[in-house]
């Protein structure tokens, strides 16, 4: 469980340099359309070689449903609010996530909510915000944007864990991916938004996040899904704004401040906490 939440948090960490990279060859939500389009391209041909069968009747609402929350709603939300949003609070709006997972878990999953996890929430988000050198000035319309995508995104968690863990997960995946990059492509079909510059470092981006930070990722999101609390995934996934932090330090150059140090230890002691809830 551990080798598996940690390659998760490395893949979806260094993707955030990667992401980065991509905004200066990719208009965003095309992008986002190309890496689901490709994730779930190869997830399918998995699919296809292993003989795997298409999911049962009765999961495809909730496939649909978890497709265009967790791909294509929370990725059109998200890059929607970085319009008018510094990247810091766009990113602590989206990963306020296990908030909502413990709630919407609680509810309908029946998770324990206890103190303890409930301070490692509070602490990693504490944390995320020094790490991440939050302003807490923005456009509302954008903060309640980037929030939805953060509500959307757990509800899609937790009926993924309630309702789909009895599904293949490869399958569940490719799927998911699929319905996800439709949606994206209606979407861009509405907007209008298809800019893009191909060469070898763009085709390279792509293939990272359509080969690994897609289809290997979220794989890997829902086996942690079907083997933890959700509330305990969810929160776990905090790791992966550090592991971005960190990359971009070390790949980008960029600086490490005095408080994003204490926000990564704030972060990892939240984790630790919740885990122990």
């Amino acid at each position: 469980m551990f080798r598996a939440l940690s390659l998760l948090c490395l893949l979806w960490g260094f993707n955030w340099v990667v992401m980065k990279v991509a905004n200066e060859y990719f208009s965003p939500s095309f992008f986002a359309m190309l890496r689901f389009s490709t994730g779930s391209a190869i997830l399918l041909m998995v699919t296809v070689i292993k003989r795997i069968p298409l999911p049962q009747k009765r999961y495809w609402p909730w496939i649909i449903f978890t497709g265009a929350t967790q791909i294509a709603f929370c990725n059109a939300a998200m890059q929607t609010s970085l319009q008018t949003l510094g990247a810091g609070l766009a990113a602590m709006l989206n990963y306020t996530m296990p908030i909502w997972v413990a709630i919407l878990a609680r509810v309908f999953l029946q998770e324990k909510l206890s103190g303890r996890k409930v301070a490692g929430i509070v602490l990693s988000i504490s944390g995320l915000g020094l790490l991440l050198n939050v302003e807490s000035s923005g456009d509302w319309y954008a903060i309640m944007l980037a929030l939805s995508a953060a509500m959307v995104w757990a509800a899609g968690n937790v009926a993924m864990k309630g309702k789909l863990m009895g599904c293949d997960l490869t399958s569940l995946t490719a799927w998911q991916m699929t319905i996800g990059a439709v949606v994206l492509a209606v979407y861009n079909v509405f907007i209008g938004d298809w800019y893009s510059e191909w060469n070898t470092l763009s085709i390279a981006c792509i293939a990272y996040n359509g080969a690994l930070a897609s289809a290997v990722a979220f794989l890997l999101w829902c086996y942690l899904i079907k083997h933890m609390e959700a509330s305990k995934a969810a929160i776990s996934s905090l790791a992966v704004p550090v592991v971005g932090i960190v990359s971009g330090i070390v790949f980008l150059g960029e600086s490490l401040t005095l408080a994003m140090g204490m926000g990564m230890l704030l972060v990892f002691a939240g984790i630790v906490l919740t885990q122990k809830g």
